[in-house]
């Protein structure tokens, strides 16, 4: 997508055709800055303190990050090493494994000369992989766009909410949740977005500052006003992004998908969920059971990071002294909450056999 006119993906090759570059997310969306990743460890770095986020994003960096280590050492002992530190960064997120079960499966059977070449190969495959998945998202969830906007008022527009940020910064490009606002957008088609801020970490301005770049009307909103706004008629669908989905539909997405699913539910708001193929754990049934959920750093709810009135950027704290903080990163929307699953092969329902007819060829993967 775009940052001040020019295309920019969150993930690419240095010029140096080896290193690793991507953007800091950590000073978004106040600087844009670039890191570049030069070794396997920096990249499980910028993976586990967030440098990077997004479930596509974390994965197609995570088959970089081997790359990396490929070229530090190649051997059977170093890339089983490079696979056991970079899927320790982050239990949540399904892609990370899908990404390093991919890379390490094709490179275990490998000749250690030949290891670097095909895994910075099937890095760059894994992020253009990603493009198309997402762009294809963007294509089906317009569909029900269209269909929306057909049923109003000529000329309305068409209020979507969403949650965190699950548009290109949380891929390589277009993004899952917001890949069909920007397909709406481009086809002419008046949409206005509620940005949940998201708290702690505030990816909802993430999303503000995408959605800015690219001319799309959005209004940042506190996180307990989208069940205000579904019971007065302001919102025509919700859509967000998803970090693990089982194979019977629930879905694992930021913390606070829940509360908007419940809400949605309770005032009859179309609740889609933006679901890439690689997200869905064929492993994992009950949701609220199986899947581990993330508790990060109490400093990331106690602080807020933003410009102070003498536009410097710094870091507030906003709790008092001793205050323990518990920072729960995600939580699990079961399937009956949500109305329908927009992937890159079209729009199912959140059930087990429509997922497993949708994607019955992908229902065994291999795995490391």
């Amino acid at each position: 997508m775009k940052i001040n006119g020019k295309h920019q993906r969150t993930v690419w090759l240095g010029q140096d055709g080896w290193s690793v570059e991507i953007l800091d997310q950590t000073k978004l969306p106040f600087d844009v800055q670039v890191i570049s990743l030069t070794s396997m460890e920096q990249a499980a770095k910028a993976i586990k303190d967030m440098w990077v986020r997004g479930a596509p994003l974390i994965g197609a960096v995570a088959a970089y990050g081997i790359a990396l280590g490929m070229k530090e050492d190649a051997s059977d002992e170093h890339l089983q090493k490079c696979y056991d530190v970079l899927i320790d960064t982050r239990p949540t997120a399904i892609n990370l494994k899908w990404a390093l079960d991919r890379v390490f499966a094709e490179l275990k059977h490998k000749s250690a000369e030949d290891r670097q070449t095909i895994a910075y190969q099937l890095a760059a495959h894994i992020a253009d992989e990603d493009v198309q998945l997402c762009e294809s998202i963007g294509e089906n969830g317009l569909e029900i766009i269209k269909q929306i906007a057909s049923n109003k008022p000529e000329g309305s527009t068409v209020n979507i909410l969403t949650h965190c940020n699950a548009g290109w910064l949380a891929t390589v490009d277009w993004g899952t949740a917001i890949s069909p606002i920007y397909k709406a957008h481009e086809a002419g088609i008046k949409v206005h977005v509620w940005v949940d801020e998201t708290r702690p970490r505030n990816q909802g301005l993430l999303t503000a500052f995408e959605l800015g770049s690219h001319g799309v009307p959005h209004t940042l909103i506190a996180d307990n006003v989208g069940g205000h706004l579904m019971q007065h008629g302001e919102v025509d669908l919700c859509i967000v992004g998803t970090d693990r989905t089982t194979a019977k539909g629930d879905v694992c997405n930021k913390i606070g998908t829940y509360l908007k699913a419940l809400a949605a539910h309770d005032n009859k708001v179309p609740f889609y969920v933006a679901l890439p193929s690689p997200t869905i754990d064929w492993t994992v049934y009950d949701g609220v059971k199986e899947i581990p959920i993330e508790q990060r750093s109490g400093e990331e709810q106690s602080h807020v990071y933003g410009i102070d009135p003498s536009g410097k950027l710094s870091w507030v704290n906003t709790a008092p002294k001793g205050t323990e903080c518990g920072n729960y990163a995600f939580d699990v929307t079961p399937a009956k909450y949500v109305t329908g699953f927009i992937t890159e092969r079209g729009v199912c329902e959140a059930t087990e056999s429509a997922l497993s007819a949708m994607f019955a060829d992908l229902k065994a993967p291999e795995i490391a």
